[in-house]
This record gives structure tokens, sequence and C-alpha cells, in this order.
């Protein structure tokens, strides 16, 4: 008896140690503290939050993008986030996010529901493959997660607007949930295929129509 309870207590050590070696940290930086946006930040969104929006939306897109094994996603030990009083928006490079404290400050609205829609849209690119893909197409797909994710903006266009199927963003956005009502893990499937390159006959290869066709009849459906 006393050696199956420690065979169970070595097994749940192993169990730990296996999840703490593919557990991802995330660090939370406010390098504008003394600015009025960074003071908005800590006050109205904080480190706190922000930590746990950065680790519920890696979750949510790991599901979107169907990256079920360790062998499906890329290696990211350490996300991390810093507050920075820059122009723009916010710019992901490799494992790094900075938003901004002027952005922060500026923006009039639900400010906390903005910055998490934001972070869902950073944290894709961490996340997502797109190897050789146009730029457009990753950002479309960075606002396809924030779009599913429930955060999209009420500025974003409305489905069927647009004037290129790569414009990017919220245009891109749009058309790729269109692609996703017709095969439900569209968007996932084009992800892994992104992973070793990109072609736009990935597009057929999944849907049986060329991407212009598909814009065309995404179009027409919107149409009035």
């Amino acid at each position: 008896m006393a050696q199956e309870r420690l065979h169970f207590l070595l097994s749940l050590l192993v169990l730990a140690v296996l999840q703490g070696t593919n557990a991802v940290t995330y660090s939370v930086t406010n390098t504008a503290g003394t600015t009025p946006g960074g003071q908005k930040f800590a006050n109205q969104i904080g480190v706190d939050y922000t930590r746990q929006t950065l680790s519920s939306s890696t979750n949510f897109i790991l599901r979107t993008f169907q990256q079920n094994t360790e062998a499906d996603k890329k290696n990211v030990q350490q996300v991390s986030l810093f507050i920075d009083n820059m122009d723009g928006v916010a710019y992901t490079s490799g494992n790094q996010i900075h938003a901004s404290a002027r952005y922060i400050q500026g923006y009039n609205g639900d400010v906390k529901r903005e910055f998490t829609g934001v972070l869902y849209h950073e944290m894709a690119h961490v996340w997502q493959w797109g190897n050789g893909a146009p730029g457009g197409l990753i950002e479309g797909i960075a606002d396809f997660v924030r779009l599913k994710a429930g955060y999209a903006p009420s500025h974003w266009v409305q489905p069927g607007k647009g004037d290129r199927w790569d414009q990017g963003y919220d245009v891109t956005a749009r058309f790729l949930d269109y692609c996703n009502s017709l095969r439900s893990c569209f968007v996932a499937d084009l992800n892994k295929k992104m992973r070793n390159g990109y072609s736009h006959n990935y597009f057929s290869d999944l849907l049986g129509k060329s991407v212009d066709q598909l814009w065309s009849e995404y179009k027409a459906k919107y149409q009035t």
C-alpha cells in the first residue's frame, strides 16, 4: 500500500514538472508609469488583469488555431509586455509586446475592453504561423482572433466592406470569418499550412475555390 502511495505521489510530481516545463510565463512592465497614459493603465487596467488576459488569450488562441499538442505550436516559454510612452497602438516583436500608453490615455471609451482586444490581437502574432504570407493576411488573422473572442470594436468595417481580401485588419478578418463559415476549421487549417511557407493555393486546397473567387462571392453576398 505504501509503495502504491509512493508511486502515486511520484506520478503527481512528474506531471507537475511536465506542466511546469510546458507552461508559459508572463511579465508586464509599465515603463511609462509617470505619464498620464501609464497612470491610466495602472488605475483602470492594471498589471494583474493584463497578466491574466495574456494567459487567457493564449488559451483561446491555441483553441482557435487547434494547436492541441506541443508539436503543433511555437516553443514560447515567456511573453513580455511593456507599456511604453510611444505613438501608435501596439506592436509585437518575437515574444515581446509593446503597447502605447499614449493610446491608452487618448482612448475615450471602455479602455479596459479596448485594451483586452488589442492584447488578443497581439498575442495572436506571438502564436500564429505565417512564413512568407502577405502582411494583410497576418494582420487579418490576428483581428479574426479578436473578432471571435468578442472584442471587435464598433468602428470596424461591416461584413462585405473593403477593396481587397488582403487589405488587412478588420477587412480581412471579416473575409476570413466568411471563409470560416464555409469550413469551420478554415483559419486553423490555413494557419497550420503557413507553418512552412505560404501559397494562394491554400484557399483552393481548403475550400475548392481560388481566393479571388471567394472574395467575389463574399462581396456579392453582402452587396445591397
